[in-house]
């Protein structure tokens, strides 16, 4: 355990200045101010609208106003009730190299596929690219193994110009003060809250209150309903009879509100 909380404190500062910039310079709007000052500001094209499809675990569809289209960590077949669905992308993120995480298989068309970790799962990985009008980057997290040792994991941060989402995997601890930097500022968090290998209910609460996001997508809960009463205690919340989500930025909440959606395949909370 001392040798990766030491790689860890070694590599993160690394991933801070590199993270800061694209390939071409421009300046993603997500990054804390304090820390992208140095680099100056450039213009992002606006993307004031998004689409949010919820697939079941963490996998994700994300469709841009211009129609740029992302998958989050592809939930391979056969693990849980919901469906195959029939997707196809620009871009796939993995945060984890796992089925339940990394099945591109299923993901139609010729999608750019960016892996948050290298080396079968054992290094991380530097995500810093843009796709069309998305600044796509990750940032280094640990998740909890079968016997609850911290092992490496990526979240993906997506900067679509007016909105910033953050995908955190399967992370199961706080961020620490440099992890926040690199992740920047935060309008959705799609956020892992059953517990076990990631953050149980409590603990993502307090992550939410260290980003401050307007929106928060719960996600791997397996459709525990009483995980989702315990996430959801005392914070404004709407349960979804649907796994789709339409945001726009001057549409958003003036405080965090916790949107529940359903996919395909599970019961409904209603």
């Amino acid at each position: 355990m001392r040798s990766k909380s030491f790689s860890a404190l070694i590599l993160i500062p690394v991933w801070v200045s590199a993270l800061l910039v694209t390939p071409t310079g421009v300046q993603a709007k997500c990054r804390d101010p304090e820390v992208a000052r140095p680099w100056g500001s450039v213009a992002h094209a606006a993307a004031p609208d998004v689409t949010i499809r919820y697939f079941g675990h963490n996998f994700f569809h994300i469709k841009t106003a211009k129609g740029t289209t992302i998958i989050t960590d592809p939930l391979g077949p056969g693990r849980y009730p919901y469906p195959v669905p029939d997707v196809s992308a620009d871009v796939v993120t993995i945060g984890r190299e796992h089925y339940n995480h990394n099945f591109v298989e299923i993901v139609q068309g010729s999608p750019l596929v960016l892996r948050g970790l290298a080396n079968y799962g054992f290094e991380w990985n530097r995500v810093n690219s843009s796709f069309n009008e998305v600044f796509i980057y990750n940032v280094p997290i640990y998740h909890h193994s079968e016997s609850m040792e911290n092992i490496k994991g990526a979240a993906f941060i997506f900067d679509l110009g007016d909105l910033c989402i953050a995908h955190l995997g399967d992370l199961s601890q706080k961020l620490t003060p440099q992890q926040l930097k690199m992740i920047g500022k935060v309008d959705i968090a799609l956020t892992p809250i059953g517990g076990w290998r990631t953050m149980a209910p409590d603990l993502a609460r307090e992550v939410l209150a260290q980003l401050k996001p307007k929106i928060a997508i719960p996600m791997h809960y397996r459709d525990n309903l009483y995980v989702i009463e315990e996430f959801t205690a005392g914070i404004k919340s709407r349960i979804m009879n649907s796994d789709t989500l339409v945001v726009s930025k001057d549409g958003l909440p003036s405080s965090l509100e916790i949107r529940v959606l359903t996919p395909e395949g599970a019961e409904s909370f209603q």
